[in-house]
């Protein structure tokens, strides 16, 4: 029986999560209290499935859903053995994000952390496991426009967040057996109320008049909104479940199937608290000469903090981003539950409440 009182629900997700609850006892999720892990939380919740969350921080809003909070590091072994006993099912959301770091900073929890998810899985024997991949893993900087999951790995990155959720992403794929199912899912670009990344950053370089578009063409991209990601997770976990061989074993681009214009997207994200939409633009090759000079100053200077361009942004920002998501349309059944203006006026509602 679903709790509506926790989260409105959609038929679809409804079916799903029932399936998900007749085939689980305790599902164990890292990264519980970020972005996606507390909506996958929510969801689990809202059917009954007894849910242990693992983060570096307390998260009370969790724990009055009903979620058990361990705190501690995925890049410790001998805590996740502690923190997984019992669990039938892991969604290993956890990963270090960003663009901007050393090799150890996104090695350590991004690589490391994944080979002690897959070791922990075995010692423990449990035998499902969904990991939250990215579209990074294929970007070397030109255009992705419908590319599909036959698309290979970069050859070079331009940063350490890609590069590592790559070797991580192979490390998933290979652990597949009889013994340890796997799917990894790359989800692009995810939004939605709550969002800690691109909507208040969006917002707050709007708001101080530094907002631009980069290249001289506006680029098709691919975004999900972040309920439509979370979904995707449960229907990889059901069919992994019901040992629907298809789909073990392999990544799954996973978006909103619309594509829209950087430029478009920014603007919808703007017009949900009010603010002038962008039209500056800075011309691609001027983005990534200032990028790279203020990476090779900040590694100079020793700064931690992001510089406000890097040579990836500049990229990301003035290239096509764009999927075939037919594979996973075909072998988990997905489809988008919530649309892009239906996500925005749902943006548009938290952010006024939260004004």
């Amino acid at each position: 029986m679903i709790n509506e009182h926790i989260y409105p629900q959609d038929e679809k997700l409804v079916t799903a999560l029932n399936a998900l609850k007749g085939k689980v006892s305790h599902i164990f999720v890292t990264g519980a209290g970020g972005f996606l892990g507390e909506v996958i939380c929510r969801f689990l919740c809202s059917a009954g499935i007894k849910v242990t969350g693992f983060a570096r921080s307390d998260y009370p809003n969790l724990q009055k859903l009903g979620v058990t909070m361990i705190k501690g590091d995925i890049a410790s072994k001998a805590q996740l053995l502690d923190a997984m006993k019992g669990c039938d099912l892991v969604f290993h959301v956890a990963s270090k994000a960003g663009v901007w770091g050393s090799k150890s900073d996104y090695f350590n929890p991004n690589v490391e952390g994944v080979k002690n998810i897959i070791d922990a899985c075995s010692q423990l024997n449990i035998q499902n496991l969904v990991y939250t991949s990215t579209p990074s893993v294929t970007f070397s900087g030109e255009d992705e426009a419908g590319i599909d999951e036959s698309y290979p790995y970069a050859k070079k990155f331009l940063n350490y967040y890609g590069e590592s959720k790559a070797i991580a992403e192979q490390l998933i794929i290979k652990a597949n057996s009889e013994q340890l199912k796997t799917i990894a899912i790359r989800p692009h670009l995810i939004w939605g109320p709550n969002d800690p990344h691109l909507v208040p950053r969006v917002i707050e370089r709007a708001t101080a008049g530094r907002l631009k578009l980069v290249g001289k063409q506006d680029k098709l991209v691919d975004t999900v909104y972040v309920d439509n990601a979370a979904y995707a997770h449960i229907l990889a976990a059901v069919n992994m479940l019901d040992d629907n061989k298809v789909c073990l074993g392999k990544a799954y681009f996973v978006s909103n199937d619309q594509p829209i214009t950087m430029a478009s997207m920014l603007n919808k994200i703007l017009s949900c608290v009010s603010l002038p939409h962008v039209t500056k633009r800075v011309p691609s090759s001027v983005a990534y000469c200032v990028g790279t000079v203020l990476e090779k100053t900040y590694l100079l200077l020793g700064k931690k903090n992001e510089p406000i361009m890097t040579r990836f942004v500049a990229r990301q920002l003035s290239t096509s981003h764009y999927f075939n998501i037919n594979s996973i349309k075909n072998d988990l059944g997905y489809s988008p539950l919530i649309s892009i203006d239906e996500g925005m006026l749902r943006l548009k509602k938290s952010l006024e409440k939260h004004s």
